[in-house]
């Protein structure tokens, strides 16, 4: 059985940077990460959920059709999880030390989905399957770029992820019981 590893950094070092550096909050020297370009990563994660919740609520209030109560139901309780989404990433950019972008002019632009306005009930749960889709794909990309750099946000991202799948999966099942 091998012995672990020593630190790379003996705890007196570590002790004299973290009161020399204490303006820096939860930032080290250990965190591997590009800091600017990971909050951006994350305001346009923050921008991608705003606009779900955007989206998730139109469809609520929209729905219409013999399945529309049971889908509007799903609806809102998606926009409500994407709202937990968005709130917890506006916390982990503030605790980077950024400001969460939440300025509504730039809002779609900066997103990763797109929001919908769909009269169908069809037309609806296919766009919201397309931008969960989306999301899994940019998230997936965003947890294998982060990697051991930032594990903090890797794992919010990666908590992000498997919510999204859930919904994907949910669309594609409320998809598959439409009739006609």
């Amino acid at each position: 059985m091998r012995a672990m590893a020593e630190f790379l950094t003996d705890i007196k070092t570590i002790r004299e940077r973290a009161r020399a550096e204490i303006g820096k909050g939860p930032i080290t020297d250990a965190y591997g990460a590009d800091l600017d370009r990971v909050i951006q990563v994350c305001n346009e994660a923050l921008a991608t959920e705003i606009v779900c919740v955007l989206r998730y609520k139109r469809h609520y209030y929209t729905a219409t059709g013999i399945m529309a109560e049971s889908v509007a139901a799903e609806f809102l309780e998606h926009a409500a999880e994407e709202q937990e989404h968005a709130d917890k990433l506006a916390a982990r950019i503030v605790q980077l030390g950024g400001q969460p972008d939440l300025n509504p002019d730039t809002l779609t632009a900066r997103s990763h989905s797109q929001y919908d306005a769909s009269p169908g009930l069809i037309e609806m749960i296919k766009e919201d399957l397309v931008a969960e889709r989306i999301a899994i794909a940019a998230y997936t990309e965003i947890v294998q770029w982060l990697g051991d750099k930032d594990v903090t946000t890797r794992r919010l991202f990666e908590e992000l992820l498997a919510k999204e799948e859930e919904h994907a999966d949910d669309m594609k099942s409320l998809l598959e019981r439409m009739p006609g």
